[in-house]
């Protein structure tokens, strides 16, 4: 018997983001290229696209319960229930580029990381709850999943071109990201890593675009485990359910079938036994 289980299958071009909403009790993610927003309910079974239109990289869920969306030209926007309004309207030196992975840290603020493009690499930024933006860190090939140890003394980032996730010292308090250091780096063979989740023990999931696998990884970086998925572009992963042992992991490729895997694009669930972290909400303009 597989481990997976397929949840919904939207065909997506790059499946991502996958983030669950512990006051709806659903899962929402996204199609980056199409800006589709898509949610499921697994109480009942059902799942819909809800939005659609400008590309999104990521999103947070708000500690209000919307969803902020960082989009292309480095706009950040909230959605809720379909009204969506503007925070950013662009970053001028991502007017190329767009967002790509996001993940909000316990105090609210917001780690956005962007793509390179053909005039400068990625890079990585730090929103602050009251609207202002930092650069953390440059020189970035594809910015891509991000954690943090259950301790919230490391930050994890995934540069995805050269096949390598970093380590940095975190400081909660201020939201300083500093020395950083290499955490894993993946042969050719295992794919590429994309996004990322850490789980209560501070194992580190990470999904293997073109690898057809998710990776498991100790605190020290020792990969322990690779668990088969049935399509190659592997994107993201996440925890979520009741009690965060649900699995939820995105896919990419559904635009060729043929080359990607018949359900390529599909969303899919994995019960490991194992438990994730609760992800943080941002506060990005809230009280």
């Amino acid at each position: 018997m597989p481990l997976y289980e397929l949840i919904a299958n939207y065909a997506c071009q790059t499946g991502e983001g996958p983030l669950w909403h512990p006051d709806e009790g659903r899962l929402y993610w996204v199609d980056i290229p199409a800006g589709r927003l898509f949610r499921y309910d697994p109480a009942s079974g059902h799942h819909e696209q809800c939005l659609e239109g400008e590309a999104i990289g990521g999103f947070t869920i708000q500690a209000d319960g919307s969803l902020l969306l960082f989009m292309a030209r480095g706009a950040v926007r909230v959605w809720r229930d379909g009204i969506v309004a503007t925070i950013i309207k662009e970053i001028p030196e991502e007017r190329d580029s767009r967002f790509n992975d996001v993940i909000a840290d316990p105090l609210g603020r917001v780690f956005c990381g962007t793509m390179s493009s053909p005039k400068h690499k990625g890079r990585l930024y730090r929103l602050d709850t009251d609207g202002s933006l930092t650069c953390v860190a440059e020189g970035i090939g594809t910015s891509n999943g991000m954690g943090f140890t259950p301790d919230l003394t490391k930050m994890y980032h995934t540069d995805s071109s050269i096949r390598q996730i970093f380590v940095y010292d975190y400081d909660a308090s201020i939201g300083e990201i500093s020395n950083r250091r290499l955490f894993a780096k993946v042969a050719g063979e295992g794919g590429i890593p994309d996004g990322m989740t850490v789980d209560a023990r501070g194992h580190v999931w990470s999904a293997r675009w073109g690898g057809y696998r998710i990776a498991r990884y100790e605190p020290n970086g020792t990969l322990v485990e690779e668990i088969a998925m049935p399509v190659k572009k592997v994107s993201c992963v996440t925890f979520g359910g009741p009690d965060n042992t649900d699995m939820y992991v995105t896919t990419a490729g559904g635009e060729d079938i043929a080359e990607n895997g018949e359900h390529a694009g599909a969303l899919y669930r994995l019960r490991l036994g194992v438990q994730g972290a609760p992800e943080y909400r941002s506060r990005i303009g809230l009280s």
